[in-house]
């Protein structure tokens, strides 16, 4: 399919940090013909957050235009782990973790890019039968001094902290995986930069024409510093439920409004100029435009009825503070009448903790209530009985059988 100059230009601009080279790509856009598209996953974790979505919504753009989605799972790479201990994300994984959150994410993935132009092929098909002559051959191509040019590697190097060889493997591997491939095209986050350059070096090295680049920005978590992040506690996850996820939208901060529709929607770039001028003079209330973000989020992934009862449920829960009509239970009927049971333990039977430390934390942290009153940080055990409310944070509710 070839495009117009007006669609070209909107994805080539829009949600895009930078392209290398944008005259070779936009003249590959215009040729038409079907482009191959690397876009490569660590399986080390199986969940996808919005950060996530920005590449992947770009991806989907181009796959409209009938290119076709190469998606890399980094299966071999995944069974090294980080042996540096710099990555606290990178763990050693068994073949058996891999395919399990492979699968997980592929279901996640397919959210957002369309199956049916994706051809997901695991690093373990060309690094499986990878003997120690390719490898050296593949090392004598480059110089660690050019390694060293990339940012993490020469601030630790100036630090005069620990650099495993094992670790200037990765961006090799990485490039390799895009001759592998034959890519066309490759997507990733600005972090990923300097691998992406290697993989188009590798690929012109090896007599294949080299792959044009696609970076989209970072995108800055629900409380407008840093980086989204699951370790951060400020994601929102594409999996969530759509209560949880028009409510996480809702606690965005101000400031990440228009970042958010300009990176996660399909609103009109005259709109989102409007909406821009229209924070920076005072003259629109910020939790209108959050309200109208939210449900087109959860929309994405769920659908406009559910986020519809996503934003009743909000309206009616925090702000006219009423508690939800749905409502998770927690069975404590196999006490005994007297019994009262650890707050802890009751928090994670209710599915508000992920284990009894969490649980403890949240308590020190005046994170519960009960019936609307809140619970001293230094609580243990708790009288609880048939009817009562605990609420952790704002969201997060589960009400007692007894």
């Amino acid at each position: 399919m070839k495009p117009d100059a007006k669609t070209i230009q909107s994805i080539l601009n829009r949600g895009v940090a930078e392209v290398i080279v944008e005259s070779e790509l936009k003249a590959l856009l215009e040729k038409g013909d079907p482009l191959r598209l690397k876009m490569g996953f660590d399986p080390s974790a199986p969940d996808i957050h919005l950060g996530h979505t920005v590449g992947l919504r770009k991806l989907r753009q181009f796959q409209d235009l009938g290119h076709k989605v190469v998606l890399i799972v980094g299966d071999w790479t995944a069974r090294i782990g980080d042996p540096s201990g710099q990555s606290a994300t990178r763990n050693m994984l068994s073949q058996q973790e891999v395919e399990a959150n492979a699968e997980t994410y592929m279901e996640q993935f397919f959210r957002i890019v369309d199956k049916s132009k994706t051809e997901a092929v695991y690093q373990s098909e060309w690094f499986g039968e990878f003997d120690l002559e390719k490898v050296i051959r593949l090392t004598s191509k480059f110089t660690v001094a050019q390694f060293l040019a990339r940012d993490d590697f020469s601030k630790r190097f100036r630090e005069q902290r620990p650099i495993a060889i094992t670790e200037l493997l990765y961006p090799l591997l990485q490039a390799y995986d895009s001759v592998a491939i034959h890519a066309d095209v490759e997507f990733g986050g600005t972090d990923q930069k300097f691998n992406l350059l290697v993989g188009r070096e590798l690929q012109e090295m090896e007599g294949q024409r080299p792959q044009q680049i696609l970076t989209v920005p970072i995108l800055v978590g629900t409380e407008g510093v840093q980086k989204m992040s699951k370790s951060l506690g400020n994601y929102i996850g594409v999996a969530e439920q759509p209560g949880e996820m028009f409510g996480k939208v809702m606690s965005i901060n101000d400031t990440m409004i228009a970042p958010y529709f300009e990176l996660l929607t399909d609103l009109p770039n005259g709109e989102l100029e409007e909406m821009r001028d229209a924070l920076d003079g005072n003259s629109v209330n910020p939790m209108e435009l959050k309200k109208r973000l939210a449900l087109e989020i959860v929309a994405q992934f769920h659908s406009a009825e559910a986020a519809r009862g996503a934003a009743a449920a909000f309206e009616r829960t925090f702000q006219r503070g009423e508690t939800p009509d749905e409502i998770h239970e927690v069975d404590l009927r196999g006490l005994a009448p007297d019994e009262t049971p650890r707050l802890s333990t009751v928090l994670v039977q209710a599915k508000l903790a992920r284990s009894s430390s969490d649980g403890a934390r949240l308590i020190k942290q005046g994170s519960i209530q009960v019936n609307d009153v809140a619970i001293p940080g230094n609580t243990v055990y708790l009288a609880l009985k048939s009817g009562d409310v605990i609420r952790v944070g704002r969201r997060r509710f589960a009400k007692v059988l007894r």
